[in-house]
């Protein structure tokens, strides 16, 4: 059976029109790549030692379940060792950039670790403390206060119903 119904008269192969897929809205970023001097105190850190600001932005983009010092650690150990630990922080950039739906700018982000990883780093630490996630705590402290203030409903007793 052909798409239209008819038979196919000709021996022509159907024609099928490929799916559409809805373009998605992306949110900017807050700041831009290269707004380093924006947060001169992590800007310094990045600089001195950008294994801590990795393993910071790492541990609240994976919701604690890794901890700072363990990607601090193999962040650096890459950087020892192969000179090129962007393979692995350009897949933190893309999961914040799904977890907040922000467009893929300026380049690909393994093209923007490669070429600017510094200032990936400083834009994307940036990035988590505008939208109330401070890295410097850590994702406990970060989760600690996002739910101060949520009360909890009191607990329904399974006494007389009717």
């Amino acid at each position: 059976m052909y798409p239209n119904g008819d038979q196919n008269k000709g021996n022509v192969p159907p024609q099928f029109t490929p799916m559409q897929t809805l373009p998605q809205n992306f949110s900017p970023w807050s700041t831009g790549l290269c707004g380093c001097c924006e947060d001169p105190t992590n800007c310094f850190t990045t600089c001195c030692c950008p294994c801590i600001t990795f393993g910071r932005i790492a541990e609240v983009v994976d919701r604690g379940t890794t901890s700072c010092a363990v990607s601090s650690s193999l962040f650096c150990c890459l950087l020892w060792f192969t000179c090129c630990p962007y393979l692995y922080s350009c897949t933190y950039r893309s999961k914040l950039r799904g977890q907040f739906n922000l467009e893929e700018s300026p380049c690909a982000d393994c093209l923007v670790h490669w070429a600017c990883g510094y200032c990936a780093l400083c834009q994307e630490y940036r990035e988590l403390k505008n939208r109330g996630l401070d890295p410097s705590f850590g994702w406990q402290a970060n989760a600690d206060r996002m739910n101060r203030g949520v009360v909890t409903p009191p607990a329904i007793e399974n006494g007389m119903s009717r």
